[in-house]
């Protein structure tokens, strides 16, 4: 199947950066409870290879949090046609999202509910909005 990607897409996020809109929350995620910033500063992806044609490619990569890394496919959404942006680069984008499993990464801090059940599940899904810019 022919592939608009010509090289590997790597993605890099400070694990730092998290916000939920709830302090609190957040200075528990940075802790070692979860993320541990500290030690694993970024969260990052590195494509292996694109399956399928456009409107319906999967993009298989390595993914790693909490210093663990595990395959992933991402279903990718696109990549547009591309456009011209007002300042005349050529661009194009696409949105790609994958579902993980926190434990397969490590991140095992829970709490159990006096109603029963645990406070934080185990299922977590990934949404990527993404821009390629052509270079000249």
């Amino acid at each position: 199947a022919n592939s608009p990607l010509k090289s590997s897409v790597q993605v890099s996020i400070e694990a730092a950066s998290i916000n939920t809109r709830e302090p609190q929350r957040d200075t528990h995620l940075k802790s070692a409870d979860f993320f541990d910033v500290e030690k694993y500063p970024t969260i990052s992806f590195t494509s292996k290879r694109v399956e399928g044609s456009a409107g319906d490619l999967k993009l298989i990569g390595d993914l790693t949090i909490h210093g663990v890394t595990q395959q992933v496919t991402l279903d990718v959404e696109g990549p547009t046609e591309e456009m011209k942006d007002p300042w005349g680069n050529l661009k194009i984008g696409a949105s790609a999202s994958t579902k993980i499993k926190r434990k397969d990464f490590g991140l095992t801090w829970n709490a159990a509910l006096e109603a029963g059940g645990f406070l934080v599940g185990d299922d977590v899904t990934i949404s990527l909005d993404i821009q390629f810019v052509k270079q000249v």
